[in-house]
């Protein structure tokens, strides 16, 4: 979990307009007399030339720091043994362990942060150790009709060791939503493809917690944009299921129009319907207007409707817009940006529009100008 910590997510310390004041760890290995040992911060874009001290005859070593806040550093023997330490200003920590088995045998006191990293990184291990026995014995005897309830016995504790380890890191989380301990926590993963936390709910909780303490500390930042990436992916994940499991494959609409009347999209089935979002406020929208209200007048008699969707949240902009482009299709919004249906059809550029057919399936995305001319001239050839 220490490697995949650092190689997937290289973090940085807190920059800060506060004064910076002095920490101190130090501590002991055994049978490491002589060896060399090094310590630097973690940053996001480079790396700085770390610190590094002998051990001395009985493998002691001090290193001297500061920093304004809690902040990441790594505390190195070698490019495969080393621990990630999180620090706090005016801390002194402590380590004691072995040289031979610095990773997995060592202590540490005077350093809150860190402590609780040690202790996500024994209750990992453990985990990740029954796991990886499991899996042996099933290896071994997968193909062995004489082991077939023992394999049943396998899975069901693989899942047990699995769920208990999430739930242990999940309720880490929650009990420390403002330590950057969470930040490790939250990127502890089994495997390249699996995270043991897969709670949205816990990572924005944590990101939002340490955002509104650390706002400008750089890890922090990161995970708060990973979230936000992870919410998008979550909404278009609702979104395809959408699609694949509902008749028809298009969230409904509902918001009033410039009349103050609902219109609901649903309700143009058995109509070619272009829905597009728009702002009044937006150029490149306003531009594309005209274009739409001539291809509206082509079509609309044929069997075609735009459904129009505004995000903006003013409405005199709104209703003059509708005037100067000479927009007669249907317009809706409820001027609090219609964030329901930018978020239910995953709006992430102004303007952009989905073409539905008259079972109200999606057939393109995004048309403009001469393609969406000609993708309903074929239509209605």
């Amino acid at each position: 979990m220490k490697k995949a910590f650092y190689l997937l997510i290289v973090l940085t310390a807190l920059f800060s307009c506060g004064k910076k004041t002095n920490f101190t760890i130090s501590g002991q290995l055994d049978g490491g007399a002589g060896k060399m040992i090094y310590f630097n911060k973690i940053l996001i874009s480079n790396q700085l030339p770390p610190d590094s001290v002998k051990l001395d005859k009985d493998g002691k070593f001090e290193f001297k720091g500061n920093t304004s806040s809690p902040a990441f550093y790594l505390l190195k023997l070698s490019k495969s043994s080393f621990v990630t330490l999180l620090v706090d200003s005016a801390e002194n920590a402590k380590i004691k362990g072995s040289y031979k088995n610095f990773t997995s045998d060592y202590k540490i006191k005077g350093s809150i942060g860190s402590e609780k990293l040690l202790d996500l990184d024994n209750r990992f291990s453990s985990a990740k150790s029954q796991i990886d026995s499991i899996r042996k014995l099933y290896d071994m005897h997968k193909n062995d009709p004489l082991f077939s309830s023992k394999i049943e016995e396998w899975d069901a504790y693989y899942t047990i060791v699995k769920t208990d380890h999430s739930n242990y890191v999940t309720s880490f989380i929650k009990r420390n939503p403002f330590s950057l301990a969470s930040v490790y926590a939250l990127y502890q993963k089994w495997d390249d493809n699996s995270f043991v936390v897969n709670d949205l709910q816990t990572m924005k909780t944590a990101a939002s917690a340490l955002y509104s303490v650390y706002p400008k500390n750089e890890q922090v930042i990161a995970l708060y944009n990973n979230t936000l990436q992870f919410v998008k992916e979550e909404q278009n994940k609702k979104l395809a299921s959408v699609l694949q499991e509902n008749a028809v494959n298009t969230p409904n609409i509902v918001l009033p129009d410039a009349d103050g009347r609902e219109k609901s999209l649903w309700s143009l089935h058995g109509k070619y319907v272009l829905v597009h979002f728009w702002s009044a406020k937006d150029r490149a929208s306003r531009i594309v207007n005209p274009v739409l209200s001539e291809i509206y007048n082509k079509f609309k008699n044929r069997g075609f409707e735009i459904f129009m969707v505004s995000v903006d949240n003013d409405r005199a902009a709104w209703m003059e817009a509708i005037a100067n482009d000479n927009l007669s299709c249907i317009n809706v919004g409820d001027m609090k940006g219609s964030f329901q249906a930018v978020t239910n059809y995953n709006i992430q550029e102004l303007p952009f529009n989905y073409l539905l057919d008259k079972e109200g399936n999606i057939i393109a995305r995004n048309l403009k100008g001469p393609a969406l001319n000609q993708a309903l001239s074929k239509i209605f050839k």
